[in-house]
């Protein structure tokens, strides 16, 4: 046999692209369906959707007694208030059902027992130590995008929310051929010009790693038809074929000729430093790779040409471990007793890292699988200001955050849907979202803490929504405003409105829950309440406040409260019925500099997508026009 001759060493971007491009066929993505328990480290084939809230009911966040909060108000140290058994409360420990008419947990370590009852020396607070149905995931949302790598935490979520089995992507099996006549299992005492076999057993754990399943053969001699048999089968039972040795110019260097006789050979040989004699071949429509023997080279060739191949097959993206620097967007205040892991979202704002604190306590799951990350708060320190400059240990990597449109302000459903249309993007971008309502996305965009931020407040004066706030807030700046969405809110009740309700002056006689302050949501309420001439105090449940659209239509459907007000598509995904208000303007604001950013500009020709509009027309109650872009110049 000749020695094998290059005829180019190309280079390692080019070899790649040509590569995967005469591969791409045999390489697309095929969805299966398994169990969440199974799931670990695969990849979602599509967004998934919780089925149940967590919690299902209002249950006690602590061990003690569960009260009306409105019999503790006048309670002291000086004066201190005898509650009794099954008259004023009744024992509870964490976990248990708190039911009407209580509304309220006392910890246990707060009464003092007595024969009549227990003696309480300060007030409970409405919900005080309670968790409201649905605090961490409300049936109907979103839990996870499509072409996101499922984490521990991620599992539990889902069977928290009822998901039991997924859609991922099929895991590619991979054949490993080990090579070589002077090569012996480790098992064996090798002698002298014996090499011990270790390479396969690296590509098996990095294929592992990257989401295939390795199957290892036997090692084949240097031998031509031993070789060409071992490389069929494996081309039989695999999807992908690795052939480890053989790949260089050497006499007995066999795997190019098998791989010319059985399939085509698109390179051999690249220009990289270890790990030159590198062969791309397709056989019986398959992908396989010659990988040189010495290991530094085939790690690289693993990494150059291998890995693509399963991040084809797999949709996986990598991330690694790392610690930034990033500004803080709210103050955190901690304790001195512990060291604190809060969990952040990060994005990239202005040049620097942002991080916004997400939910803290020890049952909020969800906020794991939101987080970008950590913030670690030391032992010895109370917290951190707003604007002060923190460490925060990454799950991802910067790449990703770099690429992260950064959305702050009011909570829709479509957002969701956007997120997920982004992470199917092939840029890789990415939406932060966090919910604090439009004036509070308004605030964060001022402080340069946001790119984007949804919102929909309606100046009683004018009925224009969002134009006067924006010429408040931002004096002298050039503003943008993206109107593409209008959608109906309304009155969500429960099904078959058994309390008559039919308009606001019905709130006057109903239980309602209400939105957070500075929501577009409230302020909206807050007009139609002083249309009608109704004070604020006369509605029941007006100070009950909750973070989202799904969050109020969660009280509703739980029976906790008979009405609140939201969108049309928050009370169709979880059953309810819904009494319409009107239509308002559901807008964008941004600074006229971030237009050009090509997250925005993702979010932009999404927003105007066909796919979009399809996907917002399954929930129901918007209407979408062509994103038009008003420019706000004449702010100061």
């Amino acid at each position: 046999m000749q020695r094998n001759l290059y005829l180019t060493t190309m280079p390692v971007d080019q070899a790649r692209k040509i590569y995967l491009e005469a591969v791409r066929d045999d390489i697309r993505p095929c969805p299966e369906t398994i169990k969440v328990t199974d799931a670990l480290g695969r990849i979602t084939a599509e967004a998934v959707y919780a089925r149940f809230s967590s919690p299902l009911y209002n249950s006690a966040a602590m061990d003690g007694i569960a009260v009306v909060s409105a019999r503790t108000e006048w309670s002291s140290e000086a004066s201190p208030v005898l509650l009794r058994p099954k008259t004023d409360y009744m024992v509870v420990d964490t976990g248990d059902p708190v039911r009407k008419p209580y509304d309220a947990v006392i910890m246990a370590e707060d009464i003092q027992e007595t024969p009549e009852g227990v003696l309480i020396r300060s007030p409970a607070p409405a919900w005080q130590h309670v968790r409201p149905v649905g605090e961490d995931i409300i049936a109907g949302e979103m839990i996870l995008t499509g072409y996101h790598q499922i984490r521990p935490i991620d599992i539990g979520v889902l069977l928290s929310g009822g998901v039991t089995e997924i859609s991922v992507f099929r895991q590619p099996r991979v054949g490993i051929i080990p090579t070589g006549t002077e090569i012996v299992e480790p098992c064996e005492n090798p002698a002298e010009g014996d090499i011990i076999e270790s390479n396969s057993r690296m590509f098996e754990a990095m294929i592992r790693e990257r989401g295939g399943i390795p199957k290892r053969y036997d090692i084949v001699r240097d031998d031509l038809d031993a070789i060409r048999e071992s490389v069929k089968k494996a081309l039989d039972e695999n999807d992908i074929v690795l052939v480890n040795a053989g790949s260089s110019a050497g006499t007995e260097d066999y795997t190019v000729h098998v791989l010319r006789e059985i399939g085509e050979v698109f390179v051999h040989g690249v220009a990289i430093k270890p790990g030159k004699p590198v062969i791309l071949a397709r056989a019986c429509s398959r992908p396989v790779v010659g990988i040189p023997g010495y290991p530094v080279s085939a790690y690289l060739a693993m990494e150059n040409f291998v890995y693509p191949l399963l991040s084809a097959f797999t949709c996986r993206k990598e991330p690694n471990d790392r610690i930034i620097r990033a500004v803080l967007s709210r103050r955190l205040v901690s304790s001195l007793k512990h060291r604190e892991y809060v969990r952040v979202r990060v994005g990239r704002v202005d040049g620097r890292y942002v991080c916004a604190p997400l939910a803290r306590g020890a049952g909020a799951a969800m906020s794991m699988v939101k987080a970008d990350g950590f913030c670690v708060i030391p032992q010895e320190k109370e917290g951190y200001e707003a604007g002060e400059t923190v460490s925060v240990s990454l799950f991802g990597t910067t790449e990703d955050l770099d690429k992260t449109l950064v959305c702050i302000g009011s909570h829709d459903l479509l957002l969701d849907i956007i997120s997920d249309l982004m992470a199917q993007e092939p840029a890789g971008v990415r939406l932060s979202s966090t919910h604090i309502g439009s004036l509070g996305g308004l605030m964060a965009l001022k402080r340069k803490e946001a790119h984007i931020t949804p919102s929909h407040l309606l100046d009683e004066k004018t009925g224009i929504y969002n134009v006067s706030y924006i010429r408040s807030l931002f004096p002298g700046e050039k503003m943008v405003l993206i109107k593409a969405v209008r959608r109906i809110q309304g009155f969500i009740v429960a099904p078959g409105n058994p309390l008559d309700i039919r308009g606001i002056n019905d709130l006057t006689r109903v239980r309602f829950v209400n939105r957070q302050r500075g929501a577009g949501t409230r302020v909206l309420l807050d007009y139609k309440l002083s249309q009608a001439g109704i004070l604020k105090e006369a509605v029941d449940g007006y100070d009950t406040e909750a973070a989202t659209h799904m969050a109020v239509a969660a009280q509703v459907a739980c029976g906790e409260a008979d009405c609140g007000m939201g969108v049309y598509s928050a009370a169709h995904a979880m059953g309810l019925d819904f009494i319409p208000v009107g239509e308002e303007e559901y807008d964008f604001v941004m600074r006229q500099e971030s237009l050009d950013m090509p997250e925005v500009q993702c979010f932009l020709k999404l927003l105007g997508s066909e796919m979009f509009r399809n996907r917002l027309n399954e929930l129901g109650g918007y209407t979408l026009t062509d994103p038009e872009i008003v420019r706000i110049f004449n702010n100061v």
